[in-house]
């Protein structure tokens, strides 16, 4: 099933832009695009976030609360975020995306001033709730805005930028915790991830294509997207790979703290934030040119990367393995986003994306939770097992996605 974009705009530049010959001249090429740079650049300061918060969270709560209230308020903003999202969405499916960015964040900085006034738990978990609940889909929100900003042969590089940059957030958000507390103290790690958000937020809103943009009257189901059934097998499989990922978080750190260097936990992760960094830049086309053919080969690839992680090598190894199964996420989401993008019923492409969102973040709770209790008792190598047959089972089902001979193809 095809769909045409869900929003409309009037282009700033309707020239033609001409096929770029490499991946580093493609980007380029899209950076170039009027009004690109604005709002890539606010979309990523909004997110930051959702790299910031669960440290800035757990940081905050060590000083009045025990290690597992803690964790529960981590749980929380992660639960809130993965239910608000998609509802937020759906609100800027049928008007303009400002309004619902707006009444999120208002949600969202209310409820980290509440938490930056350190209350009991139980106030505390409902605050961290309606944090998450209330945190902005700048991801999806900019993903159902690339086909208005750019020539229509580059939006699968936008999208790969897109993707790319995104794990600066991993490494950005962090840096952002830990410098607002070491400067004004837990309260004050808290205060500025509800101030960067609010700027994000109002550097996307005002921007020109953003404010232009309106949804397009079709007739909507009561389920949105979701009434798809391509879509519910990509956000199984999104699930899966998440998984994977958040399950190799987990034994990476127990793998460095058995090796008597916890410190190195971070750097390992660094490592594959840098390896995704390099992929998505070399893989620029991997599945742009066919994305549900080549989707699945590109996820067994990522399935398999993540084989030698079982070996439990020495921790310099470790970081060099954990570079290459780097080197495939952003070809495997990029190819996720760009099936989604045409199998989305017309008009809910914000929620679509949205929902990409939500069953990764779900994956990822899910897969560290299990690796938690698995390496507890058994041992990093126990955690790296976990990854690579739920990386192959969602390569499976993205492998369903290819049409049956003489079947109409999705690209």
């Amino acid at each position: 099933m095809s769909v045409e974009p869900t929003t409309v705009t009037v282009p700033e530049n309707p020239s033609a832009v001409r096929e770029p010959g490499t991946a580093s001249s493609a980007f380029l090429s899209v950076l170039r695009s009027a009004q690109v740079p604005r709002i890539l650049v606010a979309s990523l300061v909004g997110r930051l976030p959702l790299g910031a918060a669960p440290l800035a969270l757990l940081l905050a709560a060590r000083e009045s609360m025990s290690l597992g209230w803690a964790g529960v308020l981590v749980g929380a903003y992660t639960a809130g975020s993965a239910v608000g999202q998609p509802v937020v969405g759906r609100l800027a499916d049928r008007g303009r995306q400002g309004p619902p960015l707006w009444g999120a964040v208002a949600v969202s900085t209310v409820a980290f001033a509440v938490l930056a006034l350190r209350p009991d738990p139980p106030v505390a978990v409902v605050a961290a709730a309606l944090a998450g609940l209330g945190t902005p889909p700048f991801e999806a929100c900019l993903r159902a805005l690339w086909r208005d900003v750019v020539d229509e042969r580059l939006v699968p590089t936008a999208y790969t930028l897109d993707v790319t940059a995104q794990e600066l957030i991993f490494v950005v958000g962090p840096l952002l915790a830990t410098a607002a507390v070491a400067l004004g103290g837990p309260s004050a790690g808290l205060l500025a991830i509800a101030a960067v958000q609010l700027a994000g937020t109002a550097l996307y809103t005002t921007a020109p294509a953003v404010r232009r943009l309106r949804s397009v009257p079709v007739a909507r189901h009561w389920s949105g997207p979701l009434r798809s059934g391509r879509l519910l097998r990509i956000l199984a499989a999104t699930v899966l790979i998440g998984f994977g990922i958040g399950a190799t978080t987990v034994a990476v750190t127990d793998h460095a703290a058995a090796a008597g260097r916890p410190s190195w936990g971070g750097w390992l992760l660094a490592a594959q934030a840098a390896g995704a960094l390099a992929g998505g830049l070399a893989f620029a086309r991997l599945v742009s040119a066919n994305p549900a053919r080549r989707l699945a080969g590109v996820a067994v690839l990522l399935g398999a990367s993540y084989l030698p992680l079982a070996l439990t090598l020495s921790l310099p190894l470790t970081g060099l393995a954990l570079v290459v199964t780097g080197l495939w996420l952003p070809p495997v989401l990029t190819g996720v986003f760009l099936v989604v993008d045409r199998i989305a019923p017309e008009g809910t492409a914000v929620e679509a994306f949205a929902w990409v969102a939500t069953a990764f973040a779900v994956g990822s709770a899910a897969g560290a939770a299990v690796a938690g209790t698995v390496t507890e008792g058994s041992g990093a190598a126990a955690g790296f097992l976990l990854a690579p047959p739920a990386i192959l089972c969602g390569a499976g089902l993205l492998a369903r996605l290819i049409p049956a001979r003489g079947g109409r193809a999705l690209s």
